[in-house]
């Protein structure tokens, strides 16, 4: 495998570049099924020629549809891509073979490709065809848009991010079971386009309960990007009519549980014959353990989990050691006071922050989100 650039082997330009190609495949998060998010942009003379991300479902890749923008124009041109191009046969041809057969000079990719089908070989071929390759531009941008799709090769589990509306003094409701609105409308919109860019959204029975959530992207234009709706139950003692099982046939909808849940799941089944169903065994603690749950993710190949709550799913996960990044959407003047339900139930939002590092800030209204990066991430 080619080792990274160091950042003077590369050009202002290559990093403006780079930089669209980022914000291309920002645009394809929660949209490429199973494929990573990945952009491209085509250089020919300091002009752009050409650009593309992984199309939604995840075919074309970003590549091909550069390339088809490209046209002739792409002989002898710069390729900037998020993530090497593929070197294997799957249901498409290998970028790797198009970029030849179009030409290009150069291509510099952010990450290389940690599926085992290409870790470098994508690289490696086209400097066989005579092509120059650089990699490492940008990486740590990228690697943050891919980390759902790195952490399933590497670590067969998907990129977790954690989501918690709080109010002024840590609580998430004024009691629990007790729905409570905490942040404004352009919070919740927010969270909306969270759940678009998300493979996956899971809540925990209590939610179901409390709240009879959809769990589903309501802003208009992105509805048709709901994730996959993940409820997780020990005993399985929910509501059969939730809105999250009655609309199984339009969104698809998962409930895990553990094996003494089991023959409650099936019977919400046979109410909803579209749900599916996932018993666990349970951990020395009782609770389905959160790694189990993450390879099961893996297996159905989701790059992108958004766990949304409640306190105690949040404070399980928190916990587990394996949640990636926590948002929280912070209102700064409400306060639910004495009796309302800790946001982490009874685990200390500082504590449990202690190994993440702020990473960005945005006023929505009158609300703050607040966005903390594990300090350990790749």
């Amino acid at each position: 495998m080619p080792s990274p650039q160091p950042r003077s082997a590369f050009s202002e330009a290559d990093h403006w570049h780079m930089r669209h190609a980022l914000m291309l495949a920002r645009r394809a998060l929660g949209r490429t099924a199973e494929n990573p998010p990945v952009g491209c942009v085509i250089v020919q003379e300091g002009r752009i020629v050409g650009v593309g991300r992984t199309a939604d479902g995840g075919r074309p890749h970003a590549e091909t549809q550069a390339l088809d923008m490209a046209g002739e124009a792409a002989r002898g041109a710069i390729v900037y891509v998020t993530l090497e191009p593929c070197a294997h046969h799957g249901r498409t041809p290998p970028c790797t073979d198009a970029l030849i057969t179009a030409g290009v000079a150069r291509v510099v990719a952010a990450v290389t490709d940690p599926d085992p089908r290409v870790n470098g070989g994508g690289l490696k071929r086209l400097r066989e065809a005579g092509i120059e390759t650089r990699s490492g531009l940008m990486e740590r941008e990228a690697r943050r848009l891919l980390a759902g799709f790195i952490l399933r090769h590497e670590e067969n589990r998907p990129f977790v991010q954690l989501k918690l509306a709080i109010s002024a003094d840590g609580a998430i409701a004024a009691e629990p079971g007790a729905p409570t609105a905490i942040t404004s409308t352009a919070a919740l919109r927010r969270a909306h386009l969270m759940r678009a860019q998300a493979d996956a959204i899971l809540v925990g029975g209590g939610t179901v309960r409390a709240d009879d959530p959809m769990l589903t992207c309501r802003l208009p234009g992105l509805e048709r990007y709901s994730p996959v709706r993940i409820v997780l139950s020990r005993a399985c003692d929910l509501p059969v009519d939730a809105k999250v099982f009655a609309t199984a046939r339009e969104v698809p909808t998962w409930v895990f549980t553990t094996i003494e849940g089991r023959e409650r799941a099936l019977e919400l089944k046979r109410r909803h014959p579209a749900l599916n169903v996932a018993p666990l065994k349970h951990g020395d603690d009782g609770e389905i353990p959160v790694a189990e749950v993450l390879g099961r993710l893996a297996e159905m190949r989701i790059n992108r989990l958004m766990v949304e709550g409640g306190a105690r799913t949040a404070r399980h996960f928190m916990k587990s050691g394996l949640v990636d990044e926590v948002v929280l959407f912070e209102a700064q003047k409400k306060r639910l006071g004495e009796g309302a339900l800790p946001a982490l139930a009874g685990l200390p939002l500082d504590e449990a922050l202690s190994g993440y590092e702020l990473t960005r800030e945005l006023p929505l209204g009158p609300d703050v989100l607040k966005r903390y990066e594990r300090q350990d991430m790749k």
